[in-house]
């Protein structure tokens, strides 16, 4: 049992939901990131995307969410082009946790964990007890209930990604998409993190995407693994699959062995370094 637990749902079952990218290209001003790649979000499963800074992990999954347009090529979700869809109805399947979110100043930790229910409000429906119990499940599952009434400029870094992870919980969707979600915690509070999404998972039959840079907890927690360079997908498959010397090396230009991991058997990467036998 982790210290981070998801006490039992309040919503309705998770629904099965079909998000892909062909000849996706994306990019920033006059620079292409991505180029024409094609993916397949394997349903119900946890993917972790790995690849070297600046490979286009981030700018991925935010064309994923259509947070980017498109400069070639098409996201399409349950057979639909993204494009078709409006705001709330991809708010409502996929939640997403960007590297870098911000808040306004002076905002609660209730508040903003709060604002993950808005795209479930609409004309018709006003903030109800559903809503109270959603955001009180996912201050409970991130162990953040005790900081709701303090401001989130009081907190310590891994205090506020734990709460950013808490409204994205509160959204309640069942893709749930994480740009780099570990940054500012620490090892324990990185491994509580990530039972927890795995729980999302194997529990709550939530498809989980996300970025990682330390391969071997990709490697123990990732059922499918998407390895990119230079915009590019190079590999993608199962972790014992994937991450091999050779890929790690081209993908990382990274020197290793690879082992079994002693507690799980997932492939455990040492990097070689200066310091070689």
């Amino acid at each position: 049992m982790t210290d981070l637990e998801i006490p039992p749902p309040v919503a309705p079952e998770t629904r099965h939901h079909d998000l892909r990218a062909r000849g996706l290209t994306l990019g920033y001003g006059g620079v292409d990131i991505v180029h024409s790649l094609d993916l397949d979000v394997p349903d119900g499963k946890v993917t972790v995307i790995v690849g070297a800074n600046g490979c286009g992990k981030s700018t991925l999954l935010r064309g994923l969410v259509r947070l980017l347009k498109p400069r070639a090529g098409t996201v399409e979700l349950d057979g639909r082009p993204l494009k078709d869809w409006n705001s709330t109805e991809i708010a409502r399947i996929m939640g997403l946790l960007p590297q870098n979110p911000v808040a306004p100043d002076g905002i609660t930790v209730a508040d903003l964990v709060g604002r993950g229910r808005y795209p479930h409000q609409g004309w018709f429906r006003r903030w109800s007890a559903e809503d109270d119990e959603a955001v009180e499940v996912a201050l409970a599952a991130t162990h953040t209930t005790e900081l709701a009434d303090r401001t989130l400029a009081e907190l310590s870094g891994g205090q506020r990604q734990r709460v950013w992870i808490a409204m994205v919980l509160a959204q309640d969707t069942d893709l749930v998409l994480l740009d780099e979600p570990t940054t500012f915690l620490d090892i324990s509070h990185q491994v509580d993190l990530l039972d927890l999404l795995d729980e999302l998972n194997t529990a709550h039959g939530k498809t989980v995407v996300m970025v990682l840079h330390d391969l071997n907890l990709a490697c123990r927690y990732a059922q499918h693994i998407v390895a990119m360079k230079e915009g590019h997908i190079i590999a993608q498959g199962s972790p014992t699959e994937i991450i091999t010397a050779e890929v790690v090396h081209e993908v990382f230009g990274l020197p290793c062995q690879v082992v079994p991991d002693p507690v799980t058997g997932t492939p455990l990467v040492v990097p070689l370094g200066r310091h070689r036998p």
